[in-house]
């Protein structure tokens, strides 16, 4: 008798649907950063690797507008160097400010105005 071990569900990925795909693909990858790991032009799919999870970007005519109930958290190492790829794509971001904790944290919007978050811990001198 083979006995299961309890496992708990694993987040694959977060998927955003859009009306404006392959304008989406574009700043996610270069915008944020994010690599492409699969990008299916045909079936307007594009999956972006994010740590140990992935992003999906979905193409959609009715997607929905923005919710302000959620957002995405994103940790990167170089959070001036993001700061300014956001600012070439003017893009709407909240100066970096540091928290009591000690990390740096932005806030900007994506083009469908899915709001992220943006943070770095600081780097050891």
């Amino acid at each position: 008798m083979h006995i299961r071990t309890h496992h708990r569900p694993t987040l694959f990925s977060v998927e955003l649907r859009t009306a404006q795909w392959e304008h989406m693909v574009q700043w996610y990858r270069n915008v944020l950063g994010l690599r492409v790991l699969v990008r299916v032009v045909d079936d307007g799919y594009a999956l972006f690797e994010a740590g140990d999870t992935r992003v999906a970007i979905l193409s959609r005519e009715n997607a929905g507008a923005a919710s302000g109930r959620w957002s995405l958290g994103f940790e990167v190492i170089d959070l001036e160097a993001t700061h300014a790829r956001l600012r070439a794509a003017d893009a709407d971001v909240v100066e970096p400010k540091t928290h009591p904790e000690g990390f740096r944290e932005l806030v900007t919007d994506d083009p469908d105005g899915n709001r992220l978050r943006l943070f770095a811990w600081p780097t050891a001198s």
